[in-house]
């Protein structure tokens, strides 16, 4: 059993026990979240899709850590005129360990 799921502006495919690293959550270590926006669940053969979101389903996560990502840096730099900038950026993360996942029937 699988599910595709959207937290923030991102989706993920999800089975249960997986670790995911999603955009920051207001949440500290040890609390649960339930995530009710699935786009999409597959168990055995059945496939059920939402439109656009499954009724009923969802995913329960617990967060493992709040991290930071890699970090990324940005340069521009113009020829022949004395001018560059850069700027570098690192995305805060939030680790979830999935939990369950629930179709809601």
């Amino acid at each position: 059993m699988y599910a595709i799921i959207e937290v923030g502006a991102k989706q993920y495919s999800v089975k249960k026990d997986d670790v995911i690293e999603v955009n920051k959550q207001v949440a500290v270590k040890g609390d649960n979240l339930v995530i009710d926006k699935v786009l999409l669940v597959v168990k055995d053969k059945k496939v059920e899709i939402g439109t656009p979101y499954v009724k009923g389903a969802k995913v329960e996560a617990v967060v493992l850590k709040q991290t930071f990502g890699e970090k990324t840096t940005a340069y521009k730099y113009k020829r022949r005129k004395n001018t560059h900038w850069q700027k570098g950026h690192r995305a805060q993360l939030t680790e979830l360990k999935i939990k369950s996942i629930d179709l809601g029937i």
